[in-house]
């Protein structure tokens, strides 16, 4: 399980499970899939994990369980 939070114009987070290594972009689109708006703002967002910025290609992530995956609106 992993907390993924939204920063907007408010901070909300859920809670998600994910495999242990998975592709920033497909960890992404699978936000894209639950939350479909998200689409909308890509080219807005920055992606962060483990409190350092993330690109969204093929970097791969090494998650455990309580990581904080952050998508911050700029």
């Amino acid at each position: 399980m992993a907390e993924v939070l939204y920063f907007a114009k408010r901070v909300r987070s859920e809670t998600i499970s994910v495999p242990q290594e998975i592709k920033a972009l497909q960890l992404w689109k699978e936000r894209e899939t639950w939350h479909p708006g998200l689409a909308d703002v890509r080219n807005q967002i920055l992606f962060a994990v483990h409190q350092e910025y993330v690109e969204l290609g093929d970097q791969l992530l090494l998650l455990q369980p309580g990581d904080e995956i952050a998508v911050i609106h700029h």
